[in-house]
């Protein structure tokens, strides 16, 4: 029997939340530390309330993972500085550019934000193209997350990529997701908002229109309970120009994939 065991929230068959489930009747004296990308709190708060003792962020795993194993041998709880995770203080917005260096790494990003969401019992929201939505929906199921319920209940919303971007159309959508959350039981539930259509422009040369597009989610973010995800091709030699700057400096976070 394991002392401990290390999970990810992002595994091929089943989740990491819901190996977590088991665990208690496979192993029941190994003590719990997950290593994740996923910075939700609701993901971080259903993680610990499954019985983790840990929860480190990958950003961090360099100079956290080894205190982390440390403290939860020691029957300790560690959390990586920076994740929030309290039951009643509702956190900061994520506004999240995601620069994927091909179509297998946009879906595999987007499939990653949405589980989380779903999983935590948040609703999800995305706009991509029609073979990306289909491969997302494909990728979604056999990662165990139930998106036959989540279809049914309202709280999952995939859109063409092409749809203009509308502010009170997509204001209405977030009203409409978080209410079905709300009516299939979560409290204070957060809007996982995601989509293409900002990096499609910046893939065309309208950087003004993407920039525009980013400045309207921080609005909306001001707002509504929402976290976003927005998954750009990767920059090609335009590492340092002061455009994609100016894309950067509208998003709270930076990752590749």
């Amino acid at each position: 029997q394991p002392d401990l065991v290390l999970l990810d929230i992002g595994l091929p068959d089943l989740n990491g939340l819901q190996v977590a489930k088991r665990l208690p009747k496979l192993a029941p004296a190994a003590k719990i530390l997950f290593l994740s990308q996923e910075s939700s709190p609701d993901v971080v708060r259903e993680a610990l309330s499954l019985g983790a003792l840990g929860y480190v962020h990958k950003p961090r795993s360099k100079t956290d993972l080894l205190p982390a194993i440390e403290a939860v041998l020691r029957g300790e709880q560690f959390v990586s500085n920076g994740l929030e995770f309290g039951t009643d203080a509702q956190p900061p917005h994520r506004h999240e550019i995601l620069f994927c260096s091909d179509d297998a790494a946009t879906v595999d990003g987007l499939a990653r934000f949405i589980a989380a969401a779903l999983n935590a019992g948040n609703p999800a929201i995305v706009w991509a193209t029609e073979s990306h939505r289909a491969s997302l929906l494909q990728r979604l199921r056999a990662q165990g997350v139930d998106m036959d319920a989540s279809i049914h209940r309202g709280t999952y919303i995939s859109s063409d990529v092409a749809e203009p971007p509308d502010a009170a159309r997509m204001v209405a959508a977030l009203k409409a997701l978080s209410a079905a959350a709300s009516n299939a039981g979560k409290k204070h539930p957060r809007v996982a908002v995601c989509g293409e259509r900002a990096g499609n422009m910046w893939a065309e040369g309208k950087t003004d229109k993407a920039i525009r597009l980013e400045q309207l989610l921080n609005e909306i973010a001001k707002q509504y309970d929402v976290d976003i995800l927005c998954p750009y091709p990767l920059p090609q030699g335009q590492d340092d120009t002061p455009l994609l700057k100016s894309i950067c400096a509208e998003h709270s976070a930076v990752s590749y994939r």
